[in-house]
């Protein structure tokens, strides 16, 4: 069917003071209709803009000091757009399960007027998909008065969930836009080392969940050699790629949706784009089913593989925070780590690097000042860094802390031990 384009301008102009308008994430921001927006920064005030998972280009053109009262950002995940804005403190951050966010929307605790929409070029129904993000987007377009979408020959058609008529859009902009790309992460020779001691733990005819960066990928690099493995992820990247093609990647031993790839979003390269279009064995779904931990339970097998910033000798996480500021959010860690405890055979695999870029210690006596426990000490499984992976579960305070202070970097293992023993006493010097 036709579709009638109006300019970005104009579509704009159905955003009004005292709105709440949501963005779309993923590499999908609709940043044509974000600049439009934010040229109406002298005449608007009071909009919340709902921010989210999402990388960009740069900084959002709404976040400007002249706009302060304009454009209110309220970010359940602080992506790169506005990390500085908020870090300056001109917007918030609310914390939330990523997988609990669509229930702000439906249950009314977040009202939304408008959601800005990245879509693909409608097929020969008349329908168009949100393509890379189907993550929150679903639930936001299911909620909003009104939806502005780009639509962009550039976004790939993906199945499942985030699928809207055409007829369904307030307003259209036609955008030729490249998504954004995100490199594929080449893994250095520590974070090869850390794949190797996941992939060693997993076997064949396991449901993967793999976050983003290079130990992920590593991982991913390691499981070549595995068989009828499946994929229920909340996103997809170009790591998984090679698998999907080799068909090491089969999906023949899930339970929900057998035969189906499934994620919520997607991170990559236009290869990774490409290769999503048109393809039936892949399906986007609502963060909220993708990250529900008794629907990742239901898979046998799960393996939960994320990232964090440091961990302290109980095995408390931090992933969302560097001291008090805020770096991201929590994502899908939590869902997949409590999904993967209640799966016949899962495993949770919490994995970084021993030091920072500086040499700084990431495995800590306590947690720095500030920073926000993210994964529980009751929840922590296995904890990965290059010197091996050890598994906290079923084992009290003195056990974790000898274990953490093995998986440390040796030049602070001295400092870690006293520590401990001061921490835990008789409990813990009786290991030696």
């Amino acid at each position: 069917m036709s579709v009638k384009y109006m300019s970005a301008q104009e579509a704009v102009k159905l955003i009004k003071s005292g709105h709440y308008v949501y963005v779309q994430g993923s590499t999908s921001v609709p940043e044509v209709l974000m600049q439009a927006m934010a040229d109406r920064g002298n005449e608007l005030r009071g909009v919340t803009v709902y921010t989210g998972f999402a990388v960009t280009k740069g900084m959002a053109p709404i976040c400007k000091p002249e706009y302060k009262d304009s454009f209110l950002v309220d970010s359940f995940f602080v992506n790169n757009s506005v990390r500085k804005w908020i870090g300056e403190g001109y917007g918030s951050m609310t914390p939330r399960f990523l997988g609990e966010v669509p229930q702000l929307f439906r249950d009314g605790t977040w009202p939304i007027d408008v959601a800005l929409m990245n879509c693909s070029m409608p097929n020969e129904d008349g329908y168009v998909s949100f393509g890379v993000s189907g993550d929150v987007a679903t639930s936001a377009v299911e909620c909003a008065r009104i939806i502005i979408a780009q639509l962009n020959p550039h976004m790939p058609f993906s199945y499942g969930d985030p699928v809207i008529h055409v007829s369904k859009l307030d307003a259209a902009v036609l955008v030729d836009e490249p998504l954004v790309e995100v490199p594929t992460a080449t893994p250095t020779e520590k974070e090869l080392k850390i794949g190797g001691y996941i992939a060693e733990l997993i076997p064949d005819g396991a449901t993967l969940q793999i976050g983003v960066g290079g130990i992920p990928n590593a991982v991913v690099q390691a499981l070549s050699n595995h068989k009828h493995l499946g994929l229920h992820t909340e996103a997809m990247t170009d790591g998984v790629l090679p698998l999907l093609e080799s068909g090491v990647i089969d999906n023949s031993q899930k339970r929900i949706e057998p035969g189906k790839s499934i994620a919520s979003l997607a991170l990559g390269s236009r290869r990774l784009y490409d290769f999503m279009d048109y393809n039936k064995d892949i399906i986007f779904r609502d963060v909220a089913w993708t990250n529900d931990p008794f629907i990742i339970a239901q898979n046998p097998k799960v393996m939960s593989i994320n990232s964090c910033l440091e961990i302290d000798l109980t095995g408390q996480v931090c992933a969302d925070s560097i001291g008090t500021r805020i770096f991201s959010s929590v994502g899908g860690q939590h869902d997949f780590v409590y999904g993967s405890s209640r799966s016949e055979g899962g495993i949770s695999f919490l994995a970084m690097l021993a030091t920072t870029n500086k040499g700084l210690n990431k495995i800590k006596p306590v947690l720095t000042e500030g920073a926000g426990v993210v994964t529980t000490r009751f929840q922590t499984n296995y904890v990965v860094t290059e010197y091996g992976a050890v598994d906290l579960r079923g084992k009290n305070l003195a056990e974790r802390a000898r274990l953490m202070i093995s998986v440390a970097a040796p030049e602070f293992r001295e400092e870690l031990d006293r520590a401990a023993a001061e921490r835990f006493g008789y409990s813990y010097l009786r290991l030696k």
